[in-house]
């Protein structure tokens, strides 16, 4: 049949792209859809640790990613009020550089890398409208073109890769296992002239009630993201008016104590600033009867811990193994679902619940102010700490190191 394919993904971003492009590297024949046009901005956290840009050499695309001069970084500086944690980011799978490339570049090369993929098919400009069933079981997805035309297509699976408000999730009737909602406002914005002091790196900032992220990005700049608490009424309503001004000022305020506002009045804003008014960490059934979900369709967490991306390029290659496993999926759903859970949960889940303890507004005890100090002391402790990030050590891990110190 002509409009029929092993596996049909609707949406082409990083999750989508990254899965059409494993699963066409094991030989199956795939449907890659999109209602957008590329390139195509989106709001969101752009940062690969260097464990994720692993995976972008292994796919082959790393090399064009960084033919957009985004410049690499290996360096965290943590400041959580009066306590820094500064080192850099331990190797991992032969990478020390990490990369937090734009959006605008990203999607394209990622989408345009895919689209050549001999068992690849990409369509821009088609909006999904609904799934296509057989009794309980999903069979493909239909739409409209940019011609305006409707089109159906069949698969064997569903896989929606539409973001944190995923239609697939929905029309597929995906349950959500697990929520806990953010006590935060997010504001984001690009800024030309930042000056960073010592070498280039991302800056994180806890002070008091507000939380602030650099990353240094394409095209000469920097990405700032700002977050105070949902409470502060009077201030998202001055953000909705003067954006900027109210950026600036919220910086200048909480921020004294750094020297982040003093470098940020240097630096002009280019474009708008952008942001996200609450939302959940959640998680969602991974699969059904003839459908998946993977990257924020699945689970999307606070971005303050940077996994999005991660997650995005893991899940695909974990969604392909367990694909690839079973020589007929009929009859199998229920196995591969379990297997798909178990491996993300397994490599995802505690970072999920890092995501979750950020995104409160809880103060930090005098017991988490000690522990931070001696991490922030200690060069083991320090590249054990930023290891969880890129996934070079477990939490757990971190935890026994500090316990060892503590009885030095």
């Amino acid at each position: 049949m002509k409009n029929s394919f092993d596996v049909v993904i609707v949406g082409a971003r990083i999750a989508g792209s990254a899965l059409a492009w494993e699963l066409g590297s094991v030989g199956y024949n795939v449907l890659l859809l999109d209602r957008v046009h590329f390139p195509s901005d989106v709001l969101s956290t752009h940062n690969f640790f260097n464990n994720s840009v692993a995976m972008l050499r292994e796919m082959g695309v790393l090399d064009r990613l960084l033919a957009t001069g985004t410049p690499t970084y290996r360096r965290a500086y943590i400041r959580m009020e009066d306590t820094v944690i500064d080192g850099a980011f331990p190797e991992i799978s032969g990478e020390t550089e990490c990369l937090c490339i734009r959006r605008t570049h990203l999607d394209r090369i990622l989408f345009e890398h895919t689209s050549a993929h001999p068992n690849v098919t990409a369509l821009e400009g088609f909006r999904a409208m609904g799934l296509l069933w057989d009794g309980d079981t999903v069979i493909g997805v239909e739409g409209v073109g940019k011609d305006g035309e409707t089109a159906a297509f069949y698969a064997k699976l569903v896989v929606g890769a539409d973001g944190r408000r995923s239609q697939v999730r929905q029309w597929a009737g995906s349950l959500r296992k697990r929520a806990v909602p953010t006590d935060f406002a997010s504001y984001v914005g690009y800024f030309e002239g930042f000056r960073q002091e010592g070498e280039r790196c991302t800056e994180f900032y806890k002070m008091g009630e507000q939380l602030a992220i650099v990353f240094p990005t394409s095209d000469e700049l920097h990405v700032v993201g700002l977050m105070f608490p949902l409470a502060w009424k009077a201030r998202l309503d001055k953000f909705a008016r003067e954006a900027e001004a109210c950026f600036r000022e919220t910086i200048e305020a909480g921020l004294a104590a750094t020297s982040f506002p003093r470098r940020l009045r240097d630096a002009k804003l280019v474009g708008p600033i952008k942001g996200l008014h609450g939302y959940d960490n959640d998680w969602y059934e991974e699969m059904g009867r003839g459908w998946a979900l993977t990257g924020d369709a699945l689970a999307f967490k606070d971005p303050a811990v940077g996994q999005g991306q991660h997650d995005a390029l893991y899940g695909a290659r974990v969604l392909t193994k367990v694909l690839a496993s079973h020589d007929s999926w009929e009859g199998q759903w229920g196995t591969m679902a379990n297997e798909y859970a178990g491996e993300l949960e397994h490599k995802m889940l505690s970072r999920f619940y890092m995501a979750c303890h950020y995104t409160k507004n809880v103060p930090l005890s005098p017991e988490q102010t000690a522990v931070n100090r001696l991490i922030g002391s200690v060069p083991e402790a320090t590249r054990a700490f930023l290891g969880i990030y890129n996934h070079a050590y477990e939490p757990h891990e971190l935890e026994s190191i500090v316990s060892d110190i503590l009885q030095r």
